[in-house]
């Protein structure tokens, strides 16, 4: 079998496959797009393989014998399979569409928390945590008497082990935690914490957002019982996102919502579910949107998630450095070369809303506010920061340009 040769990484040559970057849109300039960890942009092949779908093949999926049905049923379960093989899972059934990160997680705590948790029972998070992987377990904690205790940081910004190793206890039911923060960048030890999780027989979640576009992904090697992401953070579109889980746990479950599609008999009498993975997606798929999320994968196959990672840390070495240069910053989080694609900041004295304000006047896009993570914020005593995060299209020159800006940007609101 002819092994498919990647591409040479080449962040100019990629940008000319993403036609928001090759516009002048944004406030009339070139736009420099530092929003990654939120959303990133799309290239043309996800695009054109969306439109595709919905011109020459849409139908739904796996209810049609007709010609497009069986069209779209295929390649709607081609990209199940791309996800497969992306993360190295075992087996394509364990891979379940959902709407994103967060529909995932609320999966897990109802399907399997209401099940499985009772009154004094303890679940296990972290203070580095987006709020989608807090409230659902707080939620399920008001709903079973359950407490949620989180896992502290140490003076670096990275995750207490130590601290981890002393809330375990067997009342401990589930560990919950992002393998990348999306505020501070800090990298957890997944095999590690999941193997301390285990050791009392707890099950083990990991947000995977903020990582599976960047770095190689390997469920099986990781061990954890469950891995959520979202297509629109790896360059495929909104409203699609993935939850990865053991196969025989997922059987184990009942479903999260009743419908169609997720049934094996209905009567008057009740109903009887079907197998995985359509066990849990009811109703309507996200049918075009993961073809685009397959696509996505293909195309983040061919460059090499490796040299994205790469490249990456590039970048952020030298933002690090940047942003060091402006009087009054404050890099949260620990040092460059410990951390992902992303850097926050503050700036002693200036707001965060006003910087990125004046940064979006001159085309260049950040975020700035809590980030989804407030209770970090207020362990780290501000309101808000700023975050630049990058991806495979972002390039040195643009980090320049940002760290040229930040400079005048400070010095005007000061």
């Amino acid at each position: 079998m002819q092994v498919k040769q990647k591409k040479v990484f080449d962040p100019i040559e990629i940008r000319g496959d993403f036609p928001i970057l090759n516009q002048t849109i944004h406030r009339e300039r070139p736009l420099i797009y530092f929003d990654n960890g939120a959303s990133t942009q799309h290239p043309k092949q996800v695009l054109e393989a969306m439109d595709d779908c919905y011109v020459r093949t849409y139908a739904n999926v796996h209810r049609g014998i007709h010609w497009l049905s069986e069209q779209s049923s295929a390649l709607y379960e081609q990209a199940r399979t791309s996800v497969r093989r992306f993360i190295n899972a075992s087996h394509s059934n364990e891979v379940i569409f959902t709407s994103g990160t967060t529909e995932s997680i609320n999966l897990i705590a109802r399907s399997w928390g209401d099940a499985n948790l009772k009154s004094g029972d303890e679940i296990l998070l972290t203070m580095l945590e987006h709020h989608s992987n807090i409230v659902p377990w707080q939620q399920l904690a008001e709903r079973t008497g359950a407490l949620v205790k989180f896992i502290q940081l140490t003076d670096a910004g990275e995750l207490d082990l130590e601290h981890m190793r002393s809330l375990l206890s067997a009342r401990t039911k589930i560990a919950s935690f992002a393998s990348v923060s999306n505020v501070l960048g800090s990298r957890a030890s997944v095999v590690e914490m999941t193997a301390m999780a285990k050791s009392v027989g707890a099950l083990v979640v990991v947000d995977a957002a903020q990582s599976v576009p960047h770095d190689k992904t390997d469920v099986q090697a990781w061990g954890a019982d469950f891995i959520a992401f979202s297509g629109h953070k790896m360059l495929g579109p909104s409203g699609v996102g993935v939850l990865w889980g053991r196969q025989s746990i997922l059987e184990s479950m009942q479903p999260f919502m009743g419908g169609g599609s997720m049934i094996d008999q209905v009567t008057t009498d009740g109903f009887t579910w079907g197998e995985l993975p359509a066990r849990f997606e009811a109703g309507t798929p996200p049918i075009v949107e993961a073809i685009g999320l397959g696509a996505a994968i293909d195309y983040l196959e061919n460059v090499d998630v490796a040299q994205i990672e790469d490249h990456e840390q590039v970048l952020v070495r030298r933002a690090y450095e940047l942003i060091m240069e402006v009087d009054g910053a404050k890099i949260l989080g620990p040092a460059a070369d410990c951390r992902s694609g992303l850097v926050s900041f503050v700036i002693e004295g200036v707001a965060s809303q006003d910087i990125s304000i004046l940064l979006d006047q001159q085309g260049i896009a950040i975020r700035a506010g809590h980030h989804c993570a407030m209770p970090l914020h207020k362990h780290l005593e501000i309101k808000a920061s700023c975050r630049a995060s990058f991806y495979l299209y972002n390039t040195l020159d643009e980090v320049e340009k940002m760290g040229a800006a930040l400079k005048k940007v400070v010095q005007r609101l000061r």
